[in-house]
């Protein structure tokens, strides 16, 4: 008989420190989950995993479920219970991991190398609160109403813009360079495993806070009738949408519910315009023109060389992009060949035969 292992404990939602814009956008979207779930970007060991951890311990009797790289798509959205239907019982739905995701925290490490289909599912699942499955002699559709944390190294490749457009938020995480924040991230986490409890037991009022402010923040945001929209409020998000040049309204329409999102969490009176400019770094992260974040580089490269005296050589937008330039190649002269007939003048020249 196998005995199995207990699993660990984790780090204090309240200890985790560093990434600011991390912990906003994670709580943003415990306190709705109907944003569409948190993709956060960033090179390993940068506490993805950790803060997607200790967010679900947050949440009240919230399940944590990892989603494998090599998950079908009947082990996420279910399928026929095959042993029900080989017994001749009743058609029956056998539950996949977003049915065991209600209510917690779905994580998913290294979203961008799962097939789109999954994608699909998952994002669906995340913006509606409901699975729907029509499939193997099937219709059935449940509650999934889930946090999604996507994670992924950009090393390693992206995710098509209309699949990014449909996450709610997006956070680019970056290394730590300050040499002393460094060192407190380093000594919390080495304290911790050295003693998981007794870590937990400095940070449990802490986190209890956060607790506490999670459910309240709820609670406003389901009441339809608290925090309305105003028009100033409408004004600056759509904005800074238009400067962004986004494609379509989903991003007027999340900015919007992040704002509100955040003002139930604030604990505010109203929605102000402050909320807004708050949330739109991790709303327009993803959504933006390329050439409008990080083009620099791009435009100069586009832009015509000019030579010694400033005269212009062409557009280098015109080369073929890996393009090399020319080498010397060396060339070894050929010895003609004599042609196999004979030229008229040769034949004139030639002895006639007696």
């Amino acid at each position: 008989m196998t005995t199995a292992a207990p699993m660990p404990v984790p780090f204090p939602f309240a200890a985790i420190a560093g990434q600011p814009q991390l912990r906003q956008a994670l709580l943003l979207a415990a306190v709705d989950p109907g944003l569409g779930g948190v993709l956060i970007e960033g090179p390993r060991g940068t506490a993805k995993t950790t803060a997607a951890r200790a967010l679900a311990e947050l949440l009240p009797g919230a399940p944590f479920v990892t989603l494998p790289l090599g998950a079908s798509l009947e082990s996420l959205v279910g399928t026929l219970d095959l042993g029900q239907a080989l017994a001749g019982h009743a058609l029956k739905f056998a539950p996949g991991l977003l049915a065991r995701a209600h209510g917690g925290v779905l994580y998913v490490d290294e979203i961008n190398l799962l097939p789109d289909a999954l994608i699909d599912s998952l994002l669906d699942a995340a913006a509606s609160g409901v699975n729907v499955v029509e499939r193997d002699g099937i219709s059935h559709r449940h509650a999934a109403r889930f946090v999604l944390v996507g994670t992924m190294n950009p090393e390693e490749g992206t995710l098509r813009p209309q699949l990014l457009d449909r996450f709610g938020l997006c956070v680019q995480l970056r290394n730590i360079e300050d040499a002393a924040e460094r060192q407190a991230i380093v000594r919390a986490r080495l304290a911790f495993d050295a003693d998981p409890q007794g870590f937990r037991a400095k940070h449990a009022q802490a986190d209890a806070v956060l607790a506490a402010a999670l459910v309240k923040a709820r609670a406003v945001v389901a009441d339809a009738t608290a925090l309305p929209y105003g028009d100033e409020v409408h004004e600056a998000a759509g904005t800074l949408c238009i400067a962004a040049q986004v494609d379509g309204l989903r991003a007027d329409l999340v900015m919007l519910r992040s704002a509100r999102a955040l003002a139930a969490w604030d604990g505010a009176a109203a929605i102000t315009p402050g909320h807004v400019q708050r949330v739109a770094d991790a709303v327009l992260l993803h959504r933006r023109k390329p050439e409008l974040e990080g083009a620099a580089p791009a435009a100069q490269a586009l832009q015509r060389p000019t030579d010694a005296n400033g005269a212009s050589q062409g557009n280098a937008g015109d080369q073929d992009w890996g393009a090399l330039p020319p080498e010397p190649v060396g060339i070894e002269r050929v010895k003609p060949l004599r042609p196999l007939i004979p030229s008229q003048s040769a034949r004139q020249a030639a002895p006639k035969k007696a």
